[in-house]
């Protein structure tokens, strides 16, 4: 009985939380490998009322994508470098003696993660195709621009020196948490209203980053939010996918949000504006959870069911009369079905139907229930029809609790001793 209750509220419990996907990193300890989250985003996700699901980075997991569903949200987040040959690059190429600098300087990222990436990928495009809300921070946000036809810098630093832009600093890594770098925030955008009240003049922020490689070429569907001094795109979002109140959120941040926290207390973010990439990226996904729930409807009979339906219905009503009237017998034609029988009963049809009668001896009363069923359906769903999408979903989440209550009671009165 307790692994009964156990699967039952395991199972209400997920109807109720949204589900979030996040795939793991992996790393060696003790020469085993050993996948990891970032605390930061697991206790964000939380904190704003989802539950994080973890997809392991391992072997074949991207072709059992589907037993993750439902899925009603994807964030990814830190990561290796990603494969250069999945988007077309205009670059020539480094020299020998400039990748072997570049892998000593980034060693923990630039091995190539062939499976995470095709997880990853698999699930900005899942997202991207069926509108479910997709937060990138970091490598999530050059996932997600590699997965609309954008393009990255293979090595910021080295590919910008060419250029001849400002020198800026990405990485830090003898100041992992406490490194800052400035961006100018573009206005009218998500960014731009979050940090608002933290904004001067100059729509400068100071941010947290951890990365040798960023966007070079954005995805057309993409608008920038923020660009660091020497030109990188810091962040973008899509605004045709951008409405977390209905359900939809597309959006990259190449920045740390969740890392620009005060020293001396964890608690403490840098800005007010901090949490809200992950704030606002919830509420979409409980509103697109609760869109999703709201488009299960009654399944409609077609036409042929329908028109069986009726038959079923004038059989049991003329097998009643044919009770009553004993032996008395009359042709019966197409007219009598209504849906459209071929021609009148034989002498073995109406036997059969005689015996039907005799069995539905109440007949009358249960075509009277059936018809005040019919009459409550159709008030009911007159009912529905006004409600909104959210009241539908909390009304069949509740109807759900109520089913399961009863198969509990249920259970328990069959088992109980005679």
């Amino acid at each position: 009985m307790g692994n009964f209750k156990d699967m039952v509220a395991t199972r209400e419990l997920s109807m109720v939380m949204p589900r979030v996907l996040i795939v793991s990193r992996r790393c060696v300890r003790k020469n085993k490998f050993v996948d990891f989250v970032g605390e930061y985003h697991l206790d964000l996700i939380v904190n704003y009322g989802a539950v994080p699901v973890i997809v392991p980075r391992v072997a074949g997991i991207h072709m059992l994508l589907e037993s993750f569903e439902p899925i009603h949200g994807v964030l990814l987040c830190e990561g290796e470098d990603v494969d250069p040959s999945l988007y077309e690059s205009d670059f020539d190429g480094f020299s020998p003696q400039e990748m072997e600098e570049i892998k000593r300087l980034h060693s923990s990222d630039t091995a190539i993660d062939k499976e995470k990436d095709s997880i990853e990928l698999q699930l900005a495009k899942l997202c991207l195709e069926r509108n479910i809300p997709y937060l990138g921070i970091c490598r999530g946000s050059q996932i997600l621009n590699v997965a609309c036809g954008g393009t990255l810098y293979q090595d910021v630093e080295k590919e910008l020196a060419r250029s001849g832009r400002e020198k800026v600093s990405h990485i830090d890594y003898e100041n992992y948490d406490g490194h800052r770098h400035t961006v100018n925030v573009l206005e009218k955008t998500p960014l731009e209203a979050w940090f608002r009240d933290s904004l001067g003049e100059d729509m400068k922020l100071r941010v947290n980053s951890y990365h040798h490689q960023g966007v070079k070429r954005l995805a057309e569907r993409f608008v920038p939010m923020a660009f660091a001094a020497d030109g990188l795109v810091e962040a973008f979002y899509d605004p045709d996918a951008y409405n977390p109140e209905e359900g939809k959120f597309i959006m990259g941040l190449q920045f740390h949000p969740e890392r620009m926290r005060h020293g001396d207390s964890e608690m403490v973010f840098d800005y007010p504006g901090c949490p809200s990439a992950y704030q606002e990226f919830v509420k979409a996904v409980i509103a697109y959870q609760k869109k999703v729930n709201g488009e299960v409807k009654a399944t409609k009979l077609d036409g042929e069911m329908e028109k069986k339906r009726k038959i079923i219905v004038r059989s049991f009503s003329m097998a009643k009369d044919m009770y009553t009237a004993g032996s008395t017998r009359r042709p019966i034609g197409d007219e009598d079905l209504e849906a459209g029988a071929a021609a009148a009963l034989s002498l073995q049809q109406e036997k059969r139907l005689k015996q039907m009668g005799a069995t539905v001896r109440n007949a009358s009363a249960y075509m009277e229930k059936l018809k005040m069923n019919e009459e409550r359906e159709i008030a009911a769903r007159k009912m529905m029809s006004k409600m909104s999408i959210e009241q539908l979903s909390d009304l069949l989440s509740f109807y759900s609790v109520m089913s399961h209550i009863c198969s509990e009671i249920l259970e328990k009165k069959l088992m109980a001793p005679s």
